[in-house]
C-alpha cells in the first residue's frame, strides 16, 4: 500500500534553514521513502510525543518526525532537523514545543 505524504509548512521552513543541499537532498529522499511501509521505518516515540515516529537521516545526525494515519493512508511529516541533545534547536525539543502549543494535530 502506498501512503500519501503530507509535509507541514513548518517542515519546509526547517528544511530551508539547512544550508547544505546534499543534506536537504538526503532528508528529502528519506521522506519520499516513507510512502512505503512507514510504520516499519523509524522508531516509535514515547511520553508527550506518543503517536509520532522518528527516522534518522543524513549521516544519522538529522531526524524526521512523522505520524502515520492509517485510516487516511497518509504520513504527516511534522518536523525535520538536526539532533543536538540539550540544544534549543534540537528537533525533538522543537517538536515538543509545537505539541505543547497545540500546533500539531
Amino acid at each position: 500500500m502506498t501512503y500519501r505524504i503530507i509535509i507541514a509548512p513548518t517542515v519546509l521552513k526547517m528544511l530551508r534553514a539547512i544550508k547544505d543541499r546534499r543534506i536537504r537532498s538526503q532528508i528529502g529522499d528519506r521522506i519520499s521513502a516513507l510512502c512505503e511501509s512507514p510504520d516499519q521505518q523509524g522508531k516509535a516515540l514515547i511520553r508527550e510525543m506518543e503517536g509520532y515516529r522518528s527516522l534518522r537521516a543524513a549521516d544519522q545526525r538529522y531526524r524526521i518526525i512523522y505520524r502515520v494515519v492509517d485510516d487516511l493512508v497518509q504520513v504527516h511529516i511534522v518536523a525535520a532537523g538536526i539532533r543536538k541533545d540539550g540544544n534549543k534547536h534540537d528537533v525533538y525539543e522543537l517538536t515538543k514545543k509545537l505539541i505543547r502549543l497545540g500546533l500539531l494535530d
